[in-house]
């Protein structure tokens, strides 16, 4: 049976992928609330603050055949607004994090035949959006480490990338928490409607997956990147 690991498994984007993966594989999700996946079959949830770089990871056995790094933020505010911290913290969560996961789970990704890592990055990375600095600056790095550990993991490890649009997760709640607020979100969307998480899960799944495919930002994001 194949193994997986999602690092940021508790809730939004990171549980529904460990159910599309539990189907199949077993997954080792980790998470700072790994009661939230209690009761799953072919899933051991382990706790780690993954964002911690100081922090030590658990270790486990065996090989994996994907590895997919969930953590993100969202602090939209105004470039004048923004303090030194703010972009500090949000590369440490995406960016840090990821290249923590990734260096630590190293070993188990090569001792598979073949592997795969999948990333998230974010719509606003190539479509240029107000009061974004912060975030956009942090996943257009997870953008460009994407494509370098292609490069240099190939041909052994695909390395790819989901850049959703805003989602419905527990993340982007403030952003939604009021009806007026998910319409005006939702009119922004060629689709008229903001995605579900179960949607970039499927990519990511869909990444994971796929052989053939690698260096790639896939984008699921409602139109909003492309269509007017």
């Amino acid at each position: 049976m194949k193994q997986y690991l999602v690092a940021g498994a508790s809730g939004g984007i990171g549980a529904e992928l460990v159910k599309l993966l539990s189907k199949h594989a077993h997954v080792i999700a980790l998470t700072r609330n790994p009661e939230a996946l209690s009761g799953m079959n072919q899933v051991t949830a382990l706790h780690a603050d993954i964002t911690n770089v100081q922090q030590q990871l658990p270790n486990i056995e065996g090989e994996l055949n994907g590895l997919v790094y969930c953590p993100g933020t969202i602090n939209l505010k105004p470039f004048r607004a923004l303090k030194q911290e703010d972009f500090l913290n949000d590369w440490q969560v995406n960016v840090g994090g990821a290249i923590h996961v990734i260096k630590h789970y190293l070993p188990h990704l090569q001792q598979a035949n073949h592997s795969s890592i999948v990333l998230f990055s974010t719509v606003a990375v190539q479509t240029g959006m107000a009061f974004h600095a912060s975030i956009a600056a942090a996943k257009g790095a997870i953008e460009g480490l994407t494509k370098s550990l292609a490069a240099e993991f190939a041909p052994k490890i695909r390395v790819n990338a989901v850049a959703p649009s805003l989602t419905k997760t527990p993340l982007a709640d403030k952003l939604i928490n009021a009806e007026a607020k998910l319409k005006a979100a939702e009119e922004r969307h060629p689709l008229k409607r903001i995605g579900d998480a179960v949607e970039p899960a499927s990519a990511a799944h869909f990444l994971l997956t796929s052989d053939w495919i690698t260096g790639q930002i896939l984008t699921v994001d409602g139109g909003l990147s492309s269509l007017r």
